[in-house]
Parts: C-alpha cells; sequence; structure tokens
C-alpha cells in the first residue's frame, strides 16, 4: 500500500514515528519505579503513559509542521509525509492539538504538582525546532526536553523532585543529546551548505564523537550517581552495566571513517538500551 493511499491513522503513526516512543517511554517508567522504590500502580503508569505518548506525539507534529519547507530541500527528508504531500497541515496541526488534550488529561489524573509543570515541555517542544537555524548547541535542549521524562514520572507519582531524579533526567538528556550528535552527521552536508546550524557542521565529524563520548560518558556517570543516592540493589547496577556495555558497543560500530552501521547504533542499540534498562530497574524496584 503506498503512502498516500494508506488510513490517516496510518500516516499520522507514520509521521510522529510512534515506535521510536520506546527511547523516552522506558524512562518515565524508571523515573516513576525508582520514586517509590517499587510499583506505583496501574492506574498510575498507565496515565503516564498516556502523557507520554502524548507529549511525544505532540513534539514530533510540531517538529514537522516548522520544519516542512526545510525538510521539502533535503534529499534524505523530502519523502516525509508533509512535504511530499502525503499529509497537510491541518491534518498535522489537528493531531497537534489532540496530542494536547491527551497530555492535559493524563497530567490532571496524576499528582497536583505536574498541574503547574505541564507547559514547560510544551515550551520546550515549541522552542526545538528553531534552534538549528541559529546554534549548534539545539543537541542539548533536544535531551533536555527528553530527559525530563523521569523527573516528569518521579514527580507524578510523589510530588517531590529530589536531585536522584535530576540525576536520572540528566542522565537521559546526555544519552540523548549524544545519539543526536550521531544523527546529525546524515545531514552534514545539506546543512553547511543551507546554513543550519548542528554539532556536526561546528565541529566536523571527529568533533561529533568526541562531544557524543564525552556525553555518553556523562550519562553512565549520572546513572551511578543516582544510584549511589538511591536504596538500589544488584538490578540496578546491572541495569548501568549493560548501559555502559551497550554505549561502548555503539561507538565501537561506528567510526569517524566508517560511519555504514550508523542506522544500527542510533535505532537498534539506543532501543535495546533503554528497554534493558528499564527491565534491570523493574526488577530491582519490584521482585
Amino acid at each position: 500500500m503506498s503512502s498516500v493511499a494508506a488510513p490517516l491513522p496510518v500516516r499520522l503513526a507514520r509521521l510522529v514515528r510512534l515506535e521510536h516512543t520506546v527511547f523516552a517511554l522506558p524512562f518515565a517508567y524508571v523515573g516513576a519505579l525508582l520514586a517509590v522504590d517499587g510499583w506505583p500502580g496501574l492506574e498510575t503508569m498507565a496515565w503516564i503513559t498516556l502523557a507520554m505518548v502524548g507529549a511525544r506525539t505532540l513534539a514530533m507534529g510540531l517538529n514537522r509542521l516548522v520544519d516542512a519547507e526545510v525538510d521539502a530541500r533535503n534529499p534524505r527528508t523530502a519523502g516525509r509525509e508533509l512535504p511530499a504531500g502525503v499529509l497537510t497541515r491541518l491534518q498535522v496541526a489537528t493531531l497537534c492539538v489532540l496530542a494536547v488534550g491527551v497530555y492535559l488529561v493524563a497530567v490532571w489524573q496524576l499528582n497536583p504538582l505536574v498541574r503547574w509543570l505541564w507547559p514547560i515541555p510544551v515550551v520546550m517542544f515549541v522552542v526545538y525546532p528553531y534552534l538549528k537555524r541559529v546554534t549548534w548547541l539545539c543537541h542539548l535542549w533536544l535531551g533536555a526536553s527528553l530527559g525530563l521524562a523521569p523527573v516528569g514520572a518521579w514527580a507524578a507519582v510523589t510530588g517531590e523532585l529530589p536531585w536522584q531524579a535530576w540525576a536520572l533526567g540528566g542522565a537521559v538528556g546526555l544519552w540523548v543529546a549524544g545519539f543526536d550528535l550521531f544523527y546529525a552527521l546524515f545531514d552534514r552536508e545539506h546543512d553547511l551548505a543551507v546554513g543550519l546550524h548542528s554539532w556536526a557542521t561546528r565541529f566536523g565529524v571527529r568533533g561529533v564523537f568526541a562531544g557524543a563520548r564525552a556525553m555518553h560518558a556523562g550519562t553512565v556517570l549520572l546513572l551511578v550517581l543516582a544510584g549511589v543516592g538511591l536504596d538500589v540493589g544488584a538490578w540496578y547496577w546491572a541495569g548501568v552495566a549493560v548501559v555502559l556495555g551497550l554505549l561502548t558497543y555503539e561507538h565501537l560500530i561506528v567510526r569517524p571513517d566508517d560511519l555504514r552501521r550508523l542506522d544500527a547504533a542510533f535505532f537498534t542499540v539506543n532501543g535495546v538500551l533503554s528497554i534493558a534498562f528499564f527491565a534491570f530497574v523493574a526488577l530491582d524496584t519490584i521482585s
């Protein structure tokens, strides 16, 4: 079935890459589980899930709307739904409105603290697509946006924001920013030609690898710091070891002079990492 002939829900799911929710959602669960050192309850976890899906759908929808003209000029992204005419701006804008509604309904079922904090991620989502037009620090903003997942989930369960929650958020933020540096390599030549900004255009291929290594080292260190500050057991530390191993593998299979496995590093390894760490945290807190 061609993209145009696919049902509207299928086209919208492709637009927001619904399957990529796997990157952030498990870390929201990690924040919720560690906040209470156990199971927060099915209802709470369900509302956290809905809030995350709504927020991420909004973020991707806004990104695609703002970047439609930029995507149309880039051979790699010209086939995306908006520049290709598979979806209209009205359809994507409607999806964003619905996503905000889902997000707000879910937030209002959780701890009252998050009812005050809900605009923060929305503002970050709105700002992010414009940053590549002005600064190569856009990757850090993206990381901070996704790093709110465990912080928000922690607050949604307990109504508190201790430093351990921020350490988890920082770990996720550096993890996301680090692999987004890799992702920017796909568009480096195009971005240089049209004047868009990224870590790759500012520091080159080797600068991307140096930056990603530093950020991913920071990810592991912050996970260790969070663990030291919490009453965690062996399963948590096994999870940290797995994160270290997967990040090391990611950096081994992609080199400055060999980017052939960049897709595998970005999508497969990072998806496995987030699910695996959540699984180990679940074993530590629920078993």
